[in-house]
């Protein structure tokens, strides 16, 4: 089995790697990956250097993974900041660091493209012992799916555990029907966060990317840009990655526009895959009464009953989307530390918090805003 490094998604045809991909998953193909990298998202300066590992038979490539060179640990959505002062005090450089994942997606998914199990296991087996052999700190593989995480705990990685908030379609005919499954407290605080928003006078409207021009997409991206100077922050995508990846023909960014008069107001960027819609990103023009839950949450969740979408994936972290029908979903990744101290300290510290996020997703069910025999179905989604 020969082991190739590509210093970009586009070393290989489309039609390679994306038969490794499903096509509903829009985060793993060829195009999202190759925008990114072309329009400069993930570069040596940001701290994202591509090195994509693919596995050979022969001459046939039978297993590929997108891989990066991490110089901080931004970006990620899973928080290992304290491992790395562990590391500082146990005198080892933790960064750079080796990590499979979708850079700023926390979004789960498959990230082992292979053909069989077998090849899943050696390609596991490959990710770790090229940490090992460059002498690294780690490897880290996030948002998984059970079979990549089996490979990968199995060449010798840690589970870790959390949470995210996510809603389930069981076949809803309109947004009242939704509400109608929710106790009457509940289902009154969400027509009143709605009604704040329709007393406004905004607009809303969800189109594809490709119908917007680029003076459309340039007040999208400031919008969203407006985001992160909050914070004081650099935005994570970049305006051109947005004018090409956001405006092609079959592109799957879906984007939820708010309007006052002519003028957008607020966005939420998504996109859609199969069954499912991923929110990723969001931006307003100023403070609006329950905007937010409006554009992020309630626009979404009306799109996916209309279009006959089963999932809605609104992103990281977030309890308050508790209270607006979404459900507790334990997430998974994999992390192996080449130093033996710190990757035992980690390994018992996960079956810790494994046991923690159990408890937690139990806790966060007895919260749900559905009438009881509704909450025991969302969960089982």
């Amino acid at each position: 089995m020969r082991v190739r490094y590509l210093e970009r998604a586009s070393a290989l045809p489309a039609a390679v790697w994306n038969r490794f991909f499903p096509e509903q998953y829009p985060f793993t193909r060829h195009e999202f990956l190759c925008a990114l990298e072309t329009h400069d998202c993930v570069t040596p300066e940001s701290g994202w250097t591509p090195c994509h590992i693919a596995i050979s038979d022969g001459a046939d490539i039978c297993g590929v993974a997108p891989l990066y060179s991490k110089g901080h640990s931004y970006g990620e959505f899973v928080f290992d900041f304290s491992w790395a002062e562990a590391s500082r005090r146990l005198g080892q450089a933790y960064y750079p660091k080796l990590l499979t994942a979708i850079p700023f997606t926390p979004c789960a998914g498959p990230r082992l493209g292979a053909t069989d199990a077998t090849t899943r296991a050696l390609l596991a087996q490959a990710l770790i012992g090229s940490a090992r052999e460059g002498g690294l700190s780690s490897f880290h593989a996030l948002f998984l799916e059970d079979d990549d995480l089996a490979a990968l705990t199995q060449a010798g990685a840690v589970e870790r555990n959390d949470v995210q908030f996510h809603w389930y379609n069981p076949g809803y005919a309109d947004f009242t029907a939704f509400l109608a499954t929710f106790t009457s407290e509940k289902r009154k605080k969400i027509l009143r966060e709605r009604r704040r928003i329709a007393e406004t006078g905004l607009r809303f409207e969800i189109r594809p990317g490709n119908e917007l021009d680029e003076a459309a997409w340039a007040r999208v991206y400031a919008l969203y840009a407006n985001t992160y100077a909050e914070r004081a922050q650099r935005p994570y995508l970049t305006r051109n990655f947005f004018l090409d990846y956001g405006r092609r023909q079959d592109t799957p960014v879906r984007l939820i526009l708010a309007y006052e008069g002519q003028t957008i107001v607020a966005v939420a960027i998504t996109l859609r895959g199969g069954d499912t819609l991923y929110g990723r990103h969001w931006g307003a023009a100023d403070t609006y009464h329950s905007l937010h839950f409006e554009t992020c949450y309630y626009q979404g969740i009306e799109y996916c009953i209309r279009e006959g979408l089963q999932h809605f994936d609104a992103g990281a972290q977030g309890e308050h989307k508790l209270a607006r029908g979404f459900t507790a979903q334990k997430t998974r990744s994999a992390h192996w530390l080449s130093d033996p101290r710190l990757h035992d300290a980690v390994s018992h510290a996960m079956d810790r918090e494994r046991d923690y996020v159990e408890m937690r997703g139990a806790l966060l069910d007895e919260h749900s805003p559905y009438k009881r025999a509704i909450s025991e179905t969302a969960s089982d989604g």
